[in-house]
C-alpha cells in the first residue's frame, strides 16, 4: 500500500496557477491524495440545495468550496504544522505510567 506523495500539505497557503480560478490565494483546507484533488478556503464557492428536514425546515442553500486539481496550485507559504513525532535520541521509546 504505497502513499502517494504531493507538493502540498494541510493549512499550505497556495496560490491556482491555471484554470477558471487562476490568480486566487488562499490556505488548503484538505488534500484528496486519491483523486489528486485539494479544497482551497475560498476558492471554487459551489451551491449546494439543501433538502427541507428537522434541523432546517425551509431548506436552504449553502456554499462551500469544490475541489480543483492539484497540478493547478502552487504552494507560496508552507504551514509550519509537524506532521510527525521526533524518536529520542537515544532511540528508546517512551514509558507510559
Amino acid at each position: 500500500m504505497n502513499r502517494i506523495k504531493h507538493h502540498v500539505k494541510k493549512g499550505d497557503q497556495v496560490e491556482v496557477i491555471s484554470g477558471n480560478f487562476r490568480g486566487s490565494s488562499g490556505k488548503v483546507l484538505e488534500v484528496m491524495s486519491k483523486k489528486n484533488r485539494v479544497l482551497i478556503e475560498g476558492v471554487r464557492l459551489i451551491k449546494k440545495h439543501m433538502r427541507k428536514s428537522q434541523d432546517n425546515p425551509q431548506g436552504s442553500i449553502a456554499e462551500r468550496e469544490g475541489p480543483i486539481h492539484i497540478s493547478n496550485v502552487k504552494v507560496v507559504e508552507k504551514s509550519e504544522k509537524k506532521t510527525r513525532k521526533k524518536k529520542p535520541a537515544d532511540g528508546k521509546k517512551e514509558k507510559k505510567s
